[in-house]
């Protein structure tokens, strides 16, 4: 009995230090997810007002140069983007948006030389090595917490490329959409082709010193990359709600966990005290019926 209330104790000892763990990290994430909500809300607003510019740019120019971002052709081969996470402990954050993209290729492909997969963060990367999928990737593209655009412009700038050289037809980001602290949800964006850019119409009319043809060369590779940067900061927050989430419920099951091994140790308790008061009796009664 009292090797089982030593095991018991040392059980708790270590689920306590377990809980105190994944407090801390339940702390962390969520200074982090309101780190990453404001930045993700501003750069919103600064992405309004890119896409009225755009929008204006390309209006004006849609009749006379129709630029080959936004006319959509025959499509052979697809890209897929995944927005995943470096790190897991974000409880479904990765493998859901996995099995929802395997879901979607069974039904959307016949043969993978259809498509190609790249990644951003490195869940993402291993689970295109593991499937087997085709990939232009070499390597992992990395996204730190505090998320920086020259993380993810080479891989952008080279999906951009590669739709303008006619390798790929088609982009897709697959990424966890942030909706609030508690819901997320998955989504397919098709990206390349642009089929529609919203923005607020102005009356000002622009002077291009280029001229229309280089300036939208110029600027709309630029617009695709920004909207890439922003999915990407709204997958970042949804990661860092999904690992808040995540640790929270681990911080109240081992909470859980610890009030019943307490419960099982005091039980425990009172039977070796029981058991020790009924000896002494007993002992003290066959001394008093010796005498």
């Amino acid at each position: 009995m009292a090797n089982s209330l030593r095991e018991v104790k040392v059980r708790i000892s270590s689920t306590e230090s377990t809980a105190q763990i994944t407090k801390a990290m339940y702390m962390v994430s969520q200074s982090k997810l309101k780190k990453a909500e404001r930045t993700y809300k501003s750069y919103q607003d600064f992405m309004k007002r890119i896409s009225s510019t755009v929008s204006n740019i390309v209006k004006k120019a849609s009749d006379d140069y129709p630029h080959p971002l936004l006319v959509e052709r025959e499509v052979n081969k697809t890209a897929y983007l995944l927005i995943t996470s470096d790190r897991g402990l974000a409880g479904a954050y990765n493998s859901g948006l996995f099995k929802e993209f395997k879901n979607y290729i069974s039904i959307n492909h016949k043969s993978n030389d259809e498509f190609i997969v790249l990644s951003i963060g490195k869940k993402g990367f291993s689970f295109i090595e593991k499937e087997k999928y085709n990939t232009i990737q070499k390597e992992a593209t990395l996204v730190r917490d505090d998320v920086m655009f020259i993380d993810v412009e080479p891989l952008s700038r080279s999906i951009v490329d590669s739709y303008l050289n006619k390798d790929i037809d088609k982009l897709v980001i697959v990424y966890n959409h942030y909706i609030n602290s508690i819901t997320q949800e998955i989504k397919f964006d098709t990206l390349l082709p642009i089929s529609e850019i919203e923005g607020e119409e102005t009356l000002i009319d622009y002077a291009y010193e280029t001229g229309l043809e280089k300036t939208l060369d110029l600027v709309l590779p630029m617009y695709v990359q920004d909207i890439i940067y922003g999915i990407i900061l709204d997958a970042k927050t949804s990661e860092h709600s999904a690992r808040q989430n995540s640790m929270k419920n681990a911080t109240d099951n081992a909470e859980e966990v610890i009030s019943k091994l307490q419960l099982l140790y005091n039980r425990a308790r009172q039977n070796v005290i029981t058991t020790e008061l009924i000896d002494i009796i007993g002992g003290a009664n066959a001394i008093g019926g010796e005498k």
